[in-house]
């Protein structure tokens, strides 16, 4: 809630923003004062925004790490001196649930007993917004099972009478559940099929006349392109799909793309860049209403993109364990029920890679067995940063017993591609 001057009080118990502006500041190396005159300077440099005094500041700081109040402007500019977004550094007391918790079975049962009609479409858009909300979760062959089934009845649907604007709708839907399909059929190793269906998908955006689905069909095709280490592709990918997608927000995850792909590619700057690009555009967008939606680019995956190129940039292994360790708190409920396994499972290979960096072999190994032992999980994005992490581990520590081991686990990973 706010003070009628526009300061937001915090909610009892709500210090988790607090503490993250105290680690940030203290992986920076940086005293209360000294974080307050480069949040000066940087708000005068990338705002032109002149702020009060220091001494009023450092008053604010102090109020501000222990979650005190703070004004929605400062929100911004604290993210901008942090390199992230206010959404992720300041995310909302309470998630917003789009799905109903009851089941629609009158409505989908419209779509084989009767005529196309506005609530038939309504439990096509909830069944469709409910499966691309499972993913992060949801074993894959039941996921795709679902999926196709459920592609299959809206392809067949576009052929019934309707409006033009029914017709459409449709065929968006459609084109939402083979992005879908596309991703789980790569995630099962079935590359060959999820290009067929990625392609399909973009079909169906083309038609449609929607920007964000063929922003995110080539979205799919730079994270292909990546994860087979063709970078150049990934970049060639990423460029058609920000022409194809305009404002939308597959934008921003489409920059992260590029940014991983200059960081596997050594050019720092370039990654960087990119980053900054993506967390420029994110910045201004409305909050999403469903952040479980596969297809939504949230503010905390932000960190998740940052998490990737500085682990492996290895310019600020510091930066890289903070952002991981802020992706397992964001993808995990308070009783411990993780929510986005995949990407939990990318921080855990993260902070096994500064471990093994650090000389901590023991501890790497374990965070890296932990990760590729998830229960969902996305095979070839999973290897790619395992992968990583057996390096670091070589590279510190070639002939120990637990390098040994587990190399051998990721040869078994990989025997499933």
């Amino acid at each position: 809630m706010e003070h009628e001057d526009g300061m937001e009080i915090n909610e009892p118990g709500r210090i988790e923003w607090g503490e993250r502006i105290r680690r940030e500041r203290e992986r920076r190396g940086w005293s209360q004062s000294e974080a307050v005159k480069e949040f000066r300077r940087t708000t005068r440099e990338q705002h032109k925004v002149k702020l009060a005094s220091e001494e009023s500041l450092l008053r604010s700081w102090k109020m501000w790490e222990a979650g005190g109040g703070i004004r929605q402007d400062n929100k911004r500019y604290l993210a901008t001196l942090f390199s992230t977004v206010s959404g992720a550094l300041f995310p909302p007391a309470r998630r917003i649930e789009l799905l109903p918790s009851g089941e629609v079975p009158e409505l989908l049962q419209q779509l084989q007993y009767s005529s196309v009609d506005n609530s038939a479409l309504q439990g096509v858009l909830l069944t469709v917004e409910k499966l691309c909300t499972e993913y992060a979760y949801t074993p894959a062959e039941q996921l795709l099972t679902e999926g196709r089934a459920w592609l299959a009845r809206l392809v067949q649907l576009i052929q019934q009478p309707m409006t033009l604007t029914q017709r459409r709708e449709v065929q968006v839907q459609a084109g939402w559940l083979a992005l879908l399909v596309s991703c789980v059929q790569y995630d099962t190793g079935n590359a060959r099929t999820a290009e067929i269906t990625r392609r399909h998908a973009l079909s169906l955006g083309s038609e449609a006349g929607h920007a964000g689905i063929q922003g995110w069909a080539h979205e799919i095709s730079a994270w292909q392109a990546l994860t087979s280490g063709n970078y150049r592709g990934v970049l060639t990918a990423a460029q058609a799909g920000a022409a194809a997608a305009g404002n939308h927000g597959v934008s921003v995850q489409l920059a992260a793309q590029e940014a991983k792909a200059f960081a596997r590619m050594g050019d720092e700057k370039s990654a960087l860049e990119a980053l900054d690009r993506g967390r420029r555009m994110l910045e201004p967008m409305e909050y999403p209403t469903n952040i479980g939606n596969h297809f939504v680019v949230d503010p905390s995956k932000y960190d998740f993109y940052a998490m990737d190129v500085y682990r492996h940039l290895r310019s600020d292994d510091g930066a890289a364990e903070q952002l991981a360790h802020e992706v397992l708190a964001a993808g995990t409920d308070w009783d411990g029920t993780e929510r986005s396994i995949m990407r939990n499972a990318e921080a855990r290979i993260t902070l096994g890679t500064v471990a093994a960096r650090r000389g901590d072999i023991d501890g790497a190994v374990e965070w890296g067995v932990k990760a590729i032992s998830a229960d969902r999980m996305s095979l070839p994005s999973l290897l790619m940063v395992a992968r990583d992490l057996d390096v670091a581990i070589k590279q510190t520590a070639p002939d120990a017993p637990q390098a040994v081991e587990y190399a051998e686990r990721l040869r078994d990973l990989g025997g499933r591609s």
